[in-house]
């Protein structure tokens, strides 16, 4: 239990004696935080939350209230096995969220950096892996296993497929459903194998900062790699005699070369 007067812990709320919280931590109405919990500076968790451990959150972290975050895996292999959950700093937790902690067989950790968005009735499976700046609209549902690179946005009851990637700067349409990674900087929409590409995310890479010209530069590999019917070896020949390669496109082409379970394209 934290010492008197370094955190405000409403009466009704249950803080286990083997958590910690600190400095300007605030616990509101019937909130429960279990052992093994750990709670970073002036991160307010709000009412009827449920915080299970191991966890560590950063800082500033705000909880809204009604969440369940870092409870046990949804897998049937768990049993019982200490996993974790490690959460930066910054990141926005509204209504009725799910994040579980990691597996066993999955290396152990469900891992979210800073500054992320989860809206109402987010899901966030075990042994997730989301990078910072990111965006996930209501319901968006990660199964497990699922990583989220920086600055990607996925829409509202979308479903991303386990084991599956996307990549930094993507967005995803709402009401898709992503079973193969879905590439960097580009708009991905659709169910299954009907999902598709619709180009560069032109106005969220604007909004980012990225200058007309990486945008451009971008655009032009974006055709040689999804619309020319190439493979992703000769698209990237077609680039370098093209002269079109910058430090966003070469990760694009990586990202690519990665794949284990295909791209959308």
């Amino acid at each position: 239990m934290p010492a008197a007067g370094t955190a405000q812990i409403h009466p009704t709320a249950q803080v286990s004696s083997h958590a910690k919280l600190e400095r300007g931590v605030t616990v509101g109405p019937f909130a429960i935080v279990g052992d093994g919990v750990v709670i970073g500076e002036e991160t307010s968790v709000g009412p009827h939350t449920v915080l299970k451990g191991p966890a560590f959150l950063g800082k500033r972290n705000r909880i809204v209230g009604q969440s369940a975050v870092g409870t046990d895996p949804q897998d049937l292999k768990y049993g019982g096995e200490q996993t974790s959950l490690h959460m930066g700093d910054d990141n926005v937790i509204r209504e009725f969220v799910t994040i579980n902690r990691g597996t066993a067989q999955g290396g152990g950790k469900t891992t979210i950096g800073s500054r992320n968005l989860f809206m109402t009735g987010v899901h966030v499976a075990h042994d997730c892996h989301l990078g910072h700046d990111g965006i996930l609209a209501n319901a968006a549902t990660l199964a497990g296993h699922v990583e989220i690179e920086n600055g990607a946005t996925v829409g509202a009851f979308t479903g991303v497929h386990q084991f599956c990637r996307v990549g930094r700067h993507a967005f995803i349409g709402g009401y898709s459903v992503i079973t193969r990674d879905a590439p960097p900087f580009i708009k991905t929409v659709g169910h299954r194998n009907q999902a598709r590409t619709y180009g560069i995310n032109s106005i969220g890479l604007s909004r980012k900062g990225f200058s007309e010209e990486r945008i451009q530069a971008l655009r032009k590999a974006y055709r040689w790699i999804f619309r020319k019917g190439l493979t992703v070896p000769q698209a990237r020949d077609r680039i370098l005699r093209e002269k079109l390669q910058t430090p966003d496109v070469e990760s694009l082409l990586q990202f690519l070369e990665a794949s284990s379970r295909g791209v959308i394209r």
